[in-house]
């Protein structure tokens, strides 16, 4: 009685690449390579670390802000009222515009860029005279001290368009007065939803402009009369 005829060989059929060389089917499957490389060249995120240390991870993010140290040490701030304990006002006159970020000089009043802006285009108006108290002004301090305000609004509606503008100022550390020693008047442009999640929630003001480009945009605007 014949035989059967033996079997064909079974074909595996190639996967991948044309001219790929692929794996013997008796040779071990290589480990998967890790997808971390692929994440990064993407964009992604790169993987967590475990950081020995106590606490519990919860669903905040943190955002950390070493830089901020200086304001919340109150560097930079006065070490008293008088005029010569580090009055900032006192200070950037001496300086030139560029390095004390100053708009505009006038004979009593000069106006300054805020170095903690509210909005971008944050300007203060200071008299030379280091005094507190609106009442303490002069006749021709007052004039010139409105006359500075109106002039910050023209420049700033001219550079800026704002819808509106806060104005006024803070009598007092109980009223808010960052440096209560030296008399400053707030003029601040504003926007339709300049108010949102960022600084009502997050505490953060996002300007996008530097004060160096505000001020020099600002100072070449700024009326002569």
């Amino acid at each position: 009685m014949p035989l059967p005829p033996t079997p064909p060989e079974p074909i595996h059929e190639p996967v991948g690449q044309p001219g790929e060389v692929q794996p013997s089917p008796d040779q071990p499957p290589q480990a998967a390579l890790s997808p971390e490389p692929a994440l990064l060249a993407m964009g992604g995120d790169p993987p967590e670390v475990p950081q020995p240390g106590a606490g519990t991870p919860d669903e905040f993010g943190r955002l950390w802000t070493p830089h901020r140290m200086a304001y919340i040490k109150g560097e930079g701030r006065p070490s008293g009222p008088g005029a010569h304990e580090g009055c900032p006002f006192c200070i950037a006159p001496t300086l030139s515009d560029e390095d004390g970020l100053i708009v505009a000089r006038g004979a009593l009043v000069y106006a300054i860029m805020n170095l903690y802006p509210y909005n971008s285009g944050h300007v203060l108006i200071c008299p030379y005279r280091h005094l507190a108290d609106y009442t303490e002004l002069a006749n021709e301090e007052t004039a010139e001290f409105s006359d500075y305000t109106a002039r910050a609004v023209t420049a700033l509606r001219l550079v800026s368009g704002p819808h509106g503008f806060n104005i006024g100022m803070n009598l007092g550390t109980v009223a808010g007065a960052g440096i209560a020693a030296h008399l400053h008047q707030h003029v601040v442009p504003r926007w339709g939803g300049d108010t949102n999640f960022m600084p009502v929630v997050g505490h953060t003001r996002v300007l996008p402009q530097l004060l160096a480009d505000t001020r020099k945009l600002l100072a070449d605007a700024w009326p002569e009369t």
